[in-house]
């Protein structure tokens, strides 16, 4: 005969297996298989129903440790990226975020600000904690990187072995800025190069002097602003600009590394009396929220960010499913013109010092 229902478990301490077959008249195993959706068991709905219905009356939590000790996924995922903030790392992971979201995953995020030493321990903690796989944003992984886990990299720029990585198309997002520049007649541009930390910097910049030299452009040292600072605010940019300007350097534009910096350069400009675009034009990368509500606002080269969040994410449920997925994903950006680029000036009768 089937066991009868008891009355409804105490409330003083938190839902157990046990508790719940008790309360439903059911073994303990049979409520494990419903609510681990186990196949190959067959279970009457309405037994299903009054499972999963009890389950969420006394908010009972399956044992995560349990669950390891089986070998079953925590359906949970490991995100390293180097700092949260606005901009390009949140944008990323708000596309990894509604991707797992959809497929019922959990995930948490450590940040590591480029130190060497957390970047090479945090794939084992995070093993250590049960997660099922790692997805890395803006990390360089060493070459040697021995991962214990499934993982897929967003512009991670590191060719390791069974390691999806999901990159722009620098190639194409250089040749698509310079154009642009050239077309309006720039030929004195200043470059920004990025910060060494940064997975992006060497690839962009390879490419923009490959592109620079197809088109006839001088890439000068004179005209170079190289980013040092570790930070994504408009503050990594405004010392260099402040210097050029100083040094009376004539310019027509400068090639920014990401939107943050091309802010930090607009306001260095303004304080020098110097207007964009009339005078100088600016022109960002990364497309970030922001940059469309800037005075004036951001030409800039549009990284699918939140594509590229979603893609990673995608790619590494397949790890998880066993599936095969490529080693190397190239997503292709798009130039937005707005209002900080416009035709080369003149040079002006005299440049402003900043104040």
């Amino acid at each position: 005969m089937p066991k009868q229902p008891t009355s409804s478990p105490r409330t003083t301490r938190p839902a157990s297996l046990k508790m719940l077959a008790e309360h439903l008249g059911l073994s303990p195993s049979t409520i494990s298989f419903v609510l681990n959706d186990a196949p190959g068991r067959s279970i009457p709905e309405s037994t299903r129903q009054r499972v999963k219905a009890a389950a969420a009356k006394f908010n009972y939590q399956p044992s995560m440790i349990a669950r390891t000790l089986q070998g079953k996924r925590m359906q949970t995922i490991g995100v390293l990226l180097p700092e949260l903030g606005e901009g390009y790392h949140s944008q990323v992971l708000s596309g990894v975020g509604d991707l797992l979201m959809r497929e019922g995953f959990f995930y948490f995020t450590v940040h590591h600000r480029h130190k060497k030493e957390l970047v090479s321990a945090y794939p084992e903690l995070l093993r250590s904690r049960g997660v099922d796989g790692i997805l890395a944003i803006d990390t360089h992984l060493p070459e040697d990187a021995l991962l214990p886990l499934p993982t897929v990299l967003v512009a991670g720029h590191t060719e390791l072995s069974g390691v999806t990585n999901v990159i722009l198309n620098h190639e194409k997002a250089a040749e698509l800025a310079l154009r642009h520049l050239h077309q309006l007649g720039h030929r004195k541009i200043a470059f920004m190069q990025g910060q060494p930390f940064s997975s992006d910097s060497d690839t962009r910049w390879a490419a923009t002097l490959h592109v620079a030299r197809e088109l006839g452009l001088t890439v000068s040292d004179q005209l170079t602003i190289h980013l040092e600072k570790d930070s994504h605010s408009p503050e990594i940019s405004y010392p260099g600009i402040r210097h050029l300007i100083q040094s009376r350097q004539h310019f027509t534009a400068v090639l920014c590394f990401n939107d943050v910096s091309a802010m930090g350069t607009i306001r260095a400009l303004h304080e020098a009396g110097l207007r964009v675009p009339t005078d100088v034009s600016v022109l960002g990368f990364d497309d970030i929220q922001s940059s469309q509500y800037q005075v004036p606002s951001l030409t800039t080269i549009r990284q699918p960010l939140q594509k590229m969040g979603s893609t990673a994410a995608q790619m590494l449920l397949k790890k998880l499913a066993d599936e095969e997925t490529p080693e190397l994903i190239r997503v292709d950006p798009e130039l937005i013109v707005r209002e900080s680029t416009a035709r080369a000036s003149k040079p002006p009768k005299k440049i402003s010092a900043a104040r």
